[in-house]
């Protein structure tokens, strides 16, 4: 028979997501239901060790849910990385009586969770947020949807400009290891080529079809790069390579950055993580444990968190596809 769980404390960890605030707020009202109290744990696995801790209550996580970044804070921790780390981390929650965790981040903090339940036996949930998409076990993590939406507003302005002076625009977005964000972004803003880490397009090709849409009538184009594209050392480099092979072309280059992060959650991501926060509160109460909570099919579902660690998330073969066809 499992441990009947009557505190449960929360962290944000890794890159902050839009969502993170609307999935602590689920966390603490689900408590709240079930009569369980909530502790909000600051800055993620380094505030666990210092034990900086907060009461959370169906109240005072009012008003988050429109909140992008994460109002717990979120910081790397050497020292958790550390056996000496993880007992102080487990010695300050047990003083703060503790019985279980949800956490909500990326890989990094996943890891996290999985070593410190198998060195203490200490029940964790995990939910995925991360703008990057790249977890496996859901087809959306916190952040994602929202990270697109900001990511095709800009590429519209981008074009405004681009169309007005007859430039090419190289815009990098975030994705260092998948091409998620790139891939979905650039059809739906109608860009002209994509370069994604998953498929090496090469710079022939890149400058086969930028020649091919010129020819086409277009006097000005938008290529999408995920930041992990490997074509070439970085989106300044392709810039130079074009110019210097396309002197017809006058090129610029945008790097969204950290702005693709922020921002108001889209109505999909507190959907989503308001049914993710009750999964994992009512998950743990039922016993579980060592699991990351994920959307599969619509669905709410559970991944074992070595799973969702070690698996890779795969883009759409399908988008691929289109994504060629589009571009033509």
């Amino acid at each position: 028979m499992s441990k009947t769980i009557k505190k449960i404390g929360v962290m944000t960890s890794g890159g902050d997501a839009p969502g993170m605030n609307a999935a602590i707020r689920s966390v603490a009202r689900t408590c709240a239901f079930h009569n369980i109290e909530c502790v909000g744990i600051y800055r993620g696995y380094e505030g666990m060790i210092e034990g900086d801790f907060k009461e959370l209550t169906a109240r005072n996580v009012k008003g988050l849910i429109n909140k992008g970044g994460t109002v717990l804070k979120s910081a790397r921790s050497k020292e958790f990385r550390t056996p000496e780390g993880r007992k102080k981390a487990y010695n300050a929650l047990k003083a703060k009586g503790i019985d279980a965790l949800v956490t909500i981040g990326g890989d990094g903090t996943f890891n996290g969770a999985l070593i410190f339940n198998q060195e203490y036996d200490f029940p964790v949930m995990g939910i995925p947020g991360t703008i990057d998409n790249d977890i496996f076990g859901t087809s959306h993590t916190l952040g994602y949807d929202t990270a697109l939406n900001t990511v095709v507003e800009c590429i519209d302005k981008i074009r405004d400009t681009a169309s007005s002076h007859n430039r090419l625009f190289f815009v990098e977005v975030m994705g260092r290891d998948a091409g998620h964000i790139a891939l979905n972004c650039g059809i739906g803003a109608g860009a002209e080529e994509i370069l994604i880490p998953e498929e090496d397009l090469g710079l022939d090709r890149l400058l086969e079809s930028l020649r091919r849409s010129k020819k086409s009538g277009k006097s000005s184009s938008i290529v999408v790069v995920a930041e992990g594209d490997k074509i070439g050392k970085n989106v300044f480099e392709l810039k130079d390579y074009v110019e210097e092979n396309m002197t017809e072309y006058e090129v610029r280059v945008s790097v969204l950055g950290h702005m693709q992060r922020g921002g108001t959650p889209s109505c999909f991501d507190r959907v989503l993580a308001s049914r993710m926060g009750v999964k994992a509160v009512e998950s743990l109460m039922e016993g579980q444990s060592n699991y990351m909570v994920g959307l599969l099919s619509d669905k709410i579902v559970l991944t074992p968190l070595e799973k969702a660690v070690k698996g890779k998330s795969e883009v759409n073969k399908e988008l691929i596809r289109v994504s060629d066809i589009m571009t033509t």
